[in-house]
């Protein structure tokens, strides 16, 4: 086999690409461990909800990585109405990932210690949306179905985007802390990364052949911090002709509050609507959900 692998490896906290160019494929591939604990954190989450907090963390990589440029966002946004998570919100912009979960604490006390998705959410959706580096937005809404967020994003890839897409996440919490990472593989049907994007049948013997090895991984692989992203698509297309990684950006906890950016998204408002804001103090107080900061603003 032909390959093209960076000098250093890449473990933990890093975005990794790599092509099939045999194949007309493309993956992703993440293992989130310190910057996980810094986002999970900010707040004091019950066990079911920092793991799933921590899959969809490692799919808002996955997914956001495959948009270029700077700027460029992915949001996923999981909701539902009467359900015991009532939000789960993550974003990925340029390596920067940040997430938080709104919930009713007493009634996930009753579910136990491994709560299904459907325990969790009652019938609720999945929102994914896509915004270009030139600031074109694509969104896709599908039902959260099945047992994981991971099988929502498959499901939106196939039918907003028609782009067959395998997704595995695992995480787990241990010794060493929280720990999750997760692999993502497309086929693309004319060709490699960046030419149209047109539908394919599932069947199709490529895209078969890709998902098949794909499908082998194990979580303990994904979970192994000794276990370098390289050597695990090694492990799975070690006999394909060509495979090419690509170092991707380095991932981290990217709340972007600040004073100032919440006194300018304030001064929007009317004049009135600002005293409303006011507490007896004269100050207006802004709590951030993903950060747990507080800031009090003299505007």
């Amino acid at each position: 086999m032909s390959e093209t692998i960076e000098t250093a490896e890449t473990f933990s906290d890093t975005l990794m690409g790599f092509t099939l160019p045999g194949r007309n494929a493309r993956g992703r591939i993440v293992r989130l461990e310190g910057v996980l604990e810094e986002v999970l954190s900010a707040h004091n989450y019950p066990a079911p909800i920092t793991h799933l907090l921590g899959e969809a963390l490692v799919l808002g990589a996955l997914m956001g990585g495959l948009l270029k440029g700077d700027t460029a966002q992915m949001t996923l946004q999981a909701q539902t109405q009467g359900g015991i998570v009532k939000l789960l919100v993550c974003d990925y912009r340029a390596g920067a990932v940040r997430g938080y979960a709104d919930f009713d604490a007493e009634r996930l006390a009753t579910l136990g210690a491994n709560p299904s998705l459907a325990a969790l959410f009652g019938e609720g959706y999945l929102g994914i949306t896509f915004e270009t580096e030139g600031r074109q937005r694509y969104q896709g809404i599908v039902p959260l179905e099945g047992d994981t967020l991971s099988e929502a994003c498959e499901s939106y890839f196939t039918q907003s985007e028609q782009i067959p897409t395998l997704i595995r996440v695992a995480s787990r919490a241990g010794a060493r802390g929280r720990l999750a990472a997760g692999l993502l593989v497309q086929h693309f049907p004319d060709g490699e990364e960046g030419r149209e994007r047109l539908h394919v049948r599932l069947d199709h013997p490529d895209w078969e052949h890709v998902a098949v090895l794909a499908g082998t991984i194990s979580h303990d692989e994904l979970l192994d911090p000794a276990l370098s992203l390289e050597a695990i698509v090694w492990r799975l297309y070690h006999e394909e002709e060509e495979v090419r990684v690509q170092s991707g950006a380095s991932v981290t906890r990217g709340c972007r509050c600040t004073a100032a950016h919440y006194e300018t998204i304030i001064a929007r408002f009317p004049s009135e609507e600002q005293e409303e804001m006011r507490g007896p103090d004269g100050i207006i107080a802004v709590d951030c959900a993903f950060c747990s900061k507080s800031f009090a603003l003299a505007i």
